[in-house]
Parts: structure tokens; C-alpha cells; sequence
């Protein structure tokens, strides 16, 4: 089992997804021997899940059944354990498509929090591609090392616990892009210049609060980047429901066509669809938007290496 690469069966030592439902998935690592508890009952590793191909339906203990998908980056954003607040697939999407990556790019990122940002990073630079990626807190870096070799991508990953406000990212010169999600991202600036190609590479900042962003701004024209630009991604969710609506009554056909003038005895006006027209409701689709939502979750400031 890989991040980046899809395998057809489940095997001892996988992380596999068991979906319940949209609203509810998890996480489990599949072990000979080990049983996992769900609301449906138990799901035995060792019968259930080792051998089956993902996908598959799994029938419980109790007689309900759910799902048991291949992990990707996507469903890992859903279902990581939170060491941190994490990155979406809202901004996620965005951030890869602007720093222009593609297979076999370079990336530089600090920090790592909870990868969730870092397992998309890498399925998008795979197979030639490297990430590195610098956590200041000693034990989040360890906890992502040991995650990535779970996940079969620690050849495309370089974990480093520093602080690359003062000692960098560890390279000179080779990042196509420089991906900065800290506290303090200005301070930063010279080093993400110092680890990006000669020329043309990318740099995004992702910060919380406008403040960040203004003096991001002003560090990256300070170091000579070009093209500095901020943005924000709002998610709108749309709930699909019938509604009723009430017909309106506009009367009879036949005081309309005599305040009209037009000759009632017309044959073109038989048929009419006013004249059939009744008081009644209608029901039909709409698309409403949900009351609670959420709405900011950052910045996003872009810039290019001049």
C-alpha cells in the first residue's frame, strides 16, 4: 500500500479507510490478529480485510456492513489524527495549482503539523519529485517521519526539526516552489529565496489573520519577489431540498381576455393556459445554503522569485 501508488489488495501492515457513510469514516492499520469495533459490529482483520480487495463490502459482527477504500489524500485530510490545524482540500487545490507542481518538482515546506498538506504535496510531485519538509516541534516531526514510512513515501520525503525562521530548509537553490504555514512567515522570506532556483520559482504563504499578510508582503518585495498577490478560498455548501410554492391566482380566463379586449368566442384563444389554470401548490428542487458554514479559514499570498 502506497499514497501514490493504488494496489488492488489489502495487505498486513496497510492503512486502510473504513467508510460508514459520508459523515463517518476512520482510519485503521491493518494487523493479523487485531479486531476493529464499529457501530456495526466487529470487523476482524485477519478474515475481513487481509486479502480482500479495497473496495470491498465487509459485512460486522452485528449484520451491518460498510466499505473498506484505498487511502489517499484526500480521505487522510478527512480522517488524520489532528496535531495541529490542517490545511483542506479548499485551499489545498489551490496551493498546488498556483505554485505550478507537477511530477518530478521540488518543494519546500515548513511546517508539517499533521500532513495533510505534505501527503497531497507529494502524490503531485511523485515519482521523481522530492518534498522537504521542516517541523519545529521535535515530536510532530518524529510522529511524520514515522507516518510517511507507513504510508510508503519516505523516499519522496525529508523530515527535518528545525526552526526555519533562523537555520532554513536545509537546501540551496533547487525548490521549484516554497510553501510557508507559520506563525511568523516574513521572518522566513530569505531563507525560502535561498532555497528556490535561480529563477521563476514560486512561494506561497498561508496565514490567519491580515495582519501576517501585510508584512509578508512587504518582506517578499524587500527580497525582490514579483507578482505578489493574496487571496482567500470561501467554501459555500448548497443543501438540495423540494420546496412547496403556492400557485398564484390571476383570475378567469374570461375577465382577462374582456379587460384585454380580445373576442372571447376566438378560437385562438381556447386552449388558453390561463383558462385551465387552478389555485393549487407546485413543489420543485432548490438549492439552499446552509444557515452555519465555515467561512475564512486564511490568506493566501502567492509571489514569484525575480
Amino acid at each position: 500500500m502506497s499514497f501514490v501508488e493504488y494496489g488492488d489488495t489489502i495487505q498486513d501492515g496497510d492503512t486502510a479507510i473504513v467508510f460508514l457513510g459520508h459523515e463517518s469514516m476512520f482510519p485503521v492499520k491493518v494487523q493479523h490478529g487485531t479486531v476493529t469495533q464499529t457501530k456495526y459490529g466487529v470487523i476482524r482483520h485477519s478474515t475481513d480485510l487481509i486479502g480482500k480487495k479495497y473496495g470491498s463490502k465487509v459485512t460486522c459482527s452485528k449484520g451491518g456492513w460498510v466499505f473498506i477504500l484505498h487511502p489517499t489524500p484526500e480521505l487522510w485530510t478527512m480522517n488524520l489524527p489532528h496535531r495541529t490545524q490542517i490545511l483542506y482540500s479548499t485551499d489545498i487545490s489551490i496551493i498546488t495549482m498556483m505554485l505550478e507542481l507537477k511530477p518530478g518538482s521540488i518543494v519546500c515546506e515548513s511546517g508539517t503539523g499533521s500532513g495533510s498538506l505534505s501527503h497531497a504535496l507529494i502524490r503531485t510531485v511523485a515519482p521523481t519529485g522530492h518534498l522537504y519538509t521542516v517541523e519545529f516541534h521535535q515530536q510532530r516531526a518524529e510522529k511524520a517521519r514515522e507516518e510517511f514510512r507507513e504510508h510508503g513515501v519516505e523516499h519522496l520525503v525529508t523530515v527535518t526539526n528545525q526552526d526555519v525562521c533562523k537555520n532554513g530548509f536545509g537546501v540551496s537553490n533547487i525548490a521549484d516552489a516554497v510553501f510557508l504555514d507559520i506563525p511568523s512567515p516574513w521572518e522566513a522570506i530569505g531563507h525560502a529565496k535561498s532555497a528556490l532556483k535561480a529563477e521563476g520559482g514560486r512561494i506561497c504563504s498561508f496565514s490567519p489573520c491580515i495582519e501576517q499578510v501585510q508584512r509578508t508582503c512587504l518582506a517578499m518585495e524587500e527580497y525582490g519577489f514579483t507578482e505578489v498577490n493574496t487571496l482567500e478560498i470561501l467554501l459555500r455548501v448548497y443543501n438540495v431540498r423540494t420546496i412547496s410554492l403556492q400557485i398564484p391566482d390571476l383570475g378567469k380566463a374570461a375577465e382577462d381576455n374582456s379587460s384585454t379586449g380580445f373576442d372571447s368566442s376566438n378560437s385562438s384563444n381556447q386552449g388558453s393556459p390561463c383558462a385551465n389554470l387552478q389555485q393549487g401548490t407546485v413543489q420543485f428542487k432548490s438549492g439552499v445554503p446552509l444557515r452555519e458554514m465555515v467561512g475564512h479559514t486564511g490568506y493566501l499570498t502567492f509571489a514569484t522569485k525575480s
